[in-house]
């Protein structure tokens, strides 16, 4: 799979979504076709996400560790991979060192 470097046409939200006193911060992307992505980056740490809509979330830059809501074990992913969350559900996503920048697209 190949990510995508730049997204064309689109509309920036300029306030920046801030969680975890600013360890993951990202900003909203509209797209031409009206879907919903974010832009973000994960700095060390473990942090648990709640989803309302399914999501894919594709790793650009870094890597993490994921564990989905319900799931025993955790996954890894390196730059260049993804991972599908459900809808009303959650998952864990950790970062060892460096940051992890990501892709959230709104499924």
């Amino acid at each position: 799979m190949s990510l995508p470097i730049q997204f064309t046409g689109v509309t920036v939200l300029t306030k920046a979504n801030v969680y975890f006193d600013g360890k993951v911060v990202s900003h909203t992307v509209m797209m031409p076709d009206s879907a919903k992505k974010t832009l973000g980056l994960i700095y060390p740490g473990s942090y648990h996400f709640g989803t309302g809509a399914p999501e894919r979330m594709e790793i650009v830059a870094g890597a993490c560790r994921v564990t989905l809501d319900g799931a025993t074990a955790g996954q890894d992913y390196a730059a260049g991979t993804h991972f599908d969350v459900p809808g009303k559900s959650g998952f864990t996503i950790e970062v060892k060192s460096g940051l992890c920048e990501y892709i959230c697209s709104f499924l």
